[in-house]
């Protein structure tokens, strides 16, 4: 992340603008609806209707909007994998619009928690603030609710919010997780002030005619006002709230409906809309445009089709974004514009609004004033501060139980390395996490990847993480830090995704860890012997014994044998065709083996990225932590051939960037040196002795 000010990317906000001017002129049929039910009531500060019972934006007044600096308080609740992936685009959406600070209030469960924790600390979006809510702990308020909507116990917890959230906090804001906004959420904050003296919740009307209770035959909803009101968008005075008795007022007509009632089929709705029944003056009705709803049995044209500004769509129905609606398509693209918009572009400041910045963004606006741009590295200084917006466990994750000497696979890609994830799969049959450098866009196209892939669509055990790109330099070893971080057993196996492990690896490696009872009593470092084909097409050996006969016939070598030796040599392969048993071997320059070690291992360096020294730099790492290096003598992996990284061009071609590359080297070892002292002088000594690319 860069918080100084630099150009923005025009593109996206121009698609942006071009989809909403071709939605507002869509034409509806003036006379298309049907009057409003005989059954709705109107209320105090109700706005008013036009001739066909519809609200109209253009017949209320506008209240002034809030002041420029003023904190908008909004509520969400979210849980699971795929729900924490809605809110990052409903965010999206608020961030684009907005003029004014944020406070989000974010009830979550233990999953989405974990993954918005990590997002927003590493989004570093300014005046933003976050606070978290354990559902868990709320849960039993509404558990004993029997509920048939697909949201489950989640789609109750609105009802709590009041007794939740800060009991100084009077306003806020509730939304699903499934709307997108077209507008600044200012102007909604606005419609407060429609509010009266008692009013204390405001809401659209339900654009269906679901409480009307006739959509099919014996249809038998919970009782509401007319066709009742939708809370996928909420103003809530929570003050007025509490000041009420909210919470025995929705249990006890909760308690009274479920006598005659089986369940709640709409969730927090239904019970909302039967208090709202029983007391009409708790609720201010809202314009429409403000939750424009694509229920499977919407009427929601009746909105847009009056309104000139609609504000915000509601996919309110289980199938999304295929809902059948005559303008879904217009819809969809503003909705997948915001899926697949540049987050980064998202970080701008609030200009004349006094905000606290995020936490470290001070620090790092030092040290990026303290780079001079016109170093030779200036792209690598600057690349190694960049702050990376990360989305752990992108998609669905069921980690294994435990197990005491269980292994994670750890490695890291970017989407021209995608393919090789299926044959992964096949090879390795235990835990994997994963960091996939992507763009917004890419990181879509890979989720579609992985939905249409039968290999990796029935793996729940492997544990994506998406780290989003920004900067010209390949971030390796923080990406290799972010899987690494994300392990959850005692072991991890570092790769590289252009490597397939032996078939029997994964239950190689877990049998030796416990014959070498590595438990806390010996801190080792597995060597697995690396090698390499330079064929496309190929035969993977099954067994030791095939290797070594395709090593023999020239159709595998050791790994960079011919390019970078001394990076394998120390592994001893003229040992290790006859090993029966692990050998010790010793640490030597630029020795950098794939291993086996602890989860809790030393950390890669990040100053290292794009091409170079990075995994060198680990294992001179784990070498000075005193780390046993132990070659297992039936373990062994396959580099498969691929096109070079941009980053190996450029190491290739540019003098320059190898320099860059020395240079971190250097500042590397003096940091080791200041960090272990003398035991670093050895490390010291190599660095001096010429050697070829790293």
């Amino acid at each position: 992340m860069l918080l100084r000010g630099r150009p923005r990317t025009l593109g996206a906000a121009a698609l942006l603008l071009l989809l909403l001017l071709g939605f507002f002129l869509f034409g509806g049929d003036p006379d298309y609806g049907r009057p409003r039910s005989q059954g709705a009531a109107t209320f105090d500060g109700d706005p008013p209707a036009d001739p066909r019972g519809h609200n109209r934006s253009d017949c209320i007044p506008p209240p002034p909007p809030p002041p420029k600096c003023e904190l908008l308080q909004v509520a969400i609740v979210c849980a699971g994998h795929n729900s924490s992936r809605d809110v990052i685009t409903l965010v999206k959406s608020l961030l684009f619009y907005r003029k004014n600070p944020l406070h989000l209030h974010l009830v979550t469960d233990a999953v989405a928690r974990n993954i918005l924790e990590t997002l927003f600390h590493t989004w570093m979006v300014p005046a933003v603030q976050i606070s978290f809510y354990n559902a868990d702990e709320l849960k039993p308020q509404v558990s004993w609710i029997p509920n048939k909507h697909y949201s489950g116990l989640y789609g109750l917890m609105k009802l709590v919010l009041p007794s939740a959230l800060p009991p100084d906090l009077a306003r806020v804001i509730v939304l699903d997780t499934d709307v997108t906004f077209a507008s600044n959420i200012a102007e909604l904050w606005a419609l407060f002030a429609h509010f009266s003296d008692k009013q204390a919740i405001g809401l659209v009307e339900n654009q269906s005619d679901w409480y009307l209770g006739n959509l099919w035959r014996n249809h038998r909803p919970w009782p509401a006002l007319g066709r009742g009101f939708n809370t996928g968008v909420i103003l809530l005075r929570l003050d007025r709230l509490r000041q009420a008795g909210w919470e025995h007022m929705w249990k006890l007509t909760a308690t009274r409906e479920l006598l005659t009632l089986p369940a709640t089929s709409l969730a927090d709705q239904d019970i909302f809309n039967a208090v709202i029944k029983e007391h009409p003056w708790l609720v201010q009705p809202l314009p429409c445009m403000w939750n424009v709803q694509l229920s499977d049995h919407t009427l929601a044209e009746r909105c847009y089709s009056e309104a000139p500004d609609l504000k915000v769509i509601h996919w309110n129905s289980p199938k999304k974004l295929h809902v059948k609606n005559k303008h879904v398509e217009s819809f969809r693209n503003l909705y997948l514009t915001f899926l697949e918009y540049d987050g980064n572009l998202l970080r701008r400041e609030l200009f004349g609004c006094p905000c606290p910045p995020p936490p470290g963004a001070e620090q790092l606006q030092q040290a990026l004033a303290q780079l001079e741009e016109q170093d030779a590295c200036f792209e690598f200084r600057q690349q190694q501060l960049t702050v990376h917006r990360v989305h752990i466990t992108f998609l669905p994750h069921k980690p294994p139980p435990p197990q005491p000497h269980d292994v994670t696979l750890v490695a890291q890609l970017s989407m021209e390395r995608l393919q090789m994830l299926e044959a992964l799969c096949r090879h390795w049959p235990g835990p994997m996490s994963l960091a996939l450098y992507l763009t917004d866009t890419e990181a879509q196209q890979f989720l579609r990847f992985v939905e249409t892939s039968a290999v990796l669509s029935a793996r729940q055990d492997v544990a994506y993480h998406v780290v989003y790109r920004e900067g010209s330099l390949y971030p390796i070893n923080q990406l290799r830090n972010v899987a690494l971080a994300q392990a959850l057993t005692p072991y991890v196996f570092l790769s590289d995704i252009d490597f397939l492990p032996a078939y029997s690896l994964y239950d190689y490696l877990r049998a030796s860890i416990e014959q070498l009872e590595l438990d806390g009593r010996r801190k080792a470092a597995l060597v697995v012997p690396a090698f390499e084909t330079l064929h496309y097409r190929f035969s993977f050996p099954s067994s030791k014994a095939e290797l070594l006969t395709l090593l023999d016939a020239g159709s595998l070598y050791t790994f960079r044998y011919h390019e970078w030796p001394q990076g394998h040599a120390p592994t001893d392969y003229a040992r290790w065709r006859e090993a029966q048993a692990p050998y010790r071997v010793q640490w030597a320059a630029d020795y950098e083996p794939y291993v086996v070690v602890p989860r809790d291992c030393p950390r890669y360096d990040p100053r290292f990225v794009g091409f170079g020294w990075n995994k060198v730099a680990h294992i001179i790492e784990l070498d000075a932590q005193e780390y046993e290096l132990l070659v297992l003598p039936e373990a062994f992996t396959i580099h498969l051939p691929h096109a070079p990284s941009l980053d190996i061009t450029r190491f290739r071609s540019n003098p320059t960037y190898r320099d860059c590359v020395r240079a971190l080297k250097d500042e590397f070892h003096q940091d080791l040196s200041r960090h272990y002292g003398a035991a670093a002088l050895k490390y010291l000594t190599a660095l001096q002795q010429p050697r070829g690319p790293a």
